[in-house]
């Protein structure tokens, strides 16, 4: 990995640490050729600290170190992208990032989805919701209506009517959101176990 430190009179480039697996930016701190040495070498990512003059590895005194997955350099060979795996909060508020966000794995509109049906999980008397109507009526009703949606979607598999296909996947998928909620799951659950099988 060719890297230009000589861009900056001062020999530091900026290194952008990301969660390897919520892609959230967790903090931005600057690399000098030791300390990229050093964050290779240990595996923990080690800045040079402006403010302290010297090499400085993140959680040296918190132990909320970020061990480092992969390091990537820009197309300018002056900028750093580094995804890893944080031991605890990265910010020294406490904050999970530097920008104050919850550093948690989100799936786009599957998590708006998810959030919605937790409302409606939380208002059983909301007449007019055809969720909370499931969830009232109960776990066998709901693991009954996610058979009946897969069944659905085998027979439109075998179809050649791609849109029906495509309404039938996702009505399955919504049915099966509704009942990870109804026992006390959510993707995050799923994709954790398939991460443990990968590996």
């Amino acid at each position: 990995m060719k890297i230009d430190f000589t861009k900056s009179s001062d020999g530091l480039i900026p290194a952008i640490i990301q969660d390897s697996i919520t892609k959230h930016v967790l903090m931005l701190g600057y690399m000098n050729e030791e300390a990229l040495q050093e964050t290779n070498k240990s595996k923990k990512v080690t800045f040079f600290s402006r403010s302290k003059q010297r090499l400085w590895t993140k959680g040296e005194e918190s132990g909320n170190y970020l061990e480092v997955v992969s390091i990537k350099n820009d197309c300018d060979q002056d900028t750093l992208l580094i995804q890893v795996q944080p031991v605890g909060p990265t910010c020294h508020t406490g904050a999970d990032t530097c920008w104050d966000e919850k550093n948690e794995e989100t799936f786009g509109f599957i998590s708006t989805l998810e959030n919605i049906i937790e409302e409606r999980k939380n208002d059983l008397d909301n007449q007019e919701s055809y969720v909370a109507s499931l969830f009232t009526k109960g776990i066998n009703k709901i693991a009954q209506k996610v058979g009946e949606e897969a069944v659905e979607v085998v027979i439109e598999a075998k179809d050649s009517d791609d849109n029906l296909f495509l309404n039938e996947s996702a009505d399955l998928l919504f049915h099966y959101l509704i009942l990870l909620q109804a026992k006390g799951f959510t993707m995050k659950d799923i994709t954790k176990t398939l991460r443990q099988r990968h590996q």
